[in-house]
């Protein structure tokens, strides 16, 4: 299993897109909440080009059905 690669906020919010989710909204100035049709939704952290944290990005993978091969792909 490959290693989860450092991504920031923009380059995970472009792989969603890639995959279908939509901004649903701004839930603070921090936080976008991405949603896809079929019902899966997530919220991604936007702290000014910080690297996402791991733990946050695996809870991400989880929330969206994502693998972390096709996360790779797409970046």
């Amino acid at each position: 299993m490959p290693k989860l690669p450092i991504i920031n906020s923009r380059q995970m919010v472009g792989v969603l897109k890639k995959f279908g989710f939509v901004e649903l909204r701004h839930k603070s100035s921090s936080h976008l909440m991405l949603k896809h049709p079929d019902g899966r939704w997530t919220i991604v952290p936007i702290h000014g080009g910080r690297d996402i944290p791991k733990g946050t990005l695996k809870s991400i993978l989880k929330a969206t059905d994502i693998s972390l091969e096709d996360l790779i792909k797409n970046l």
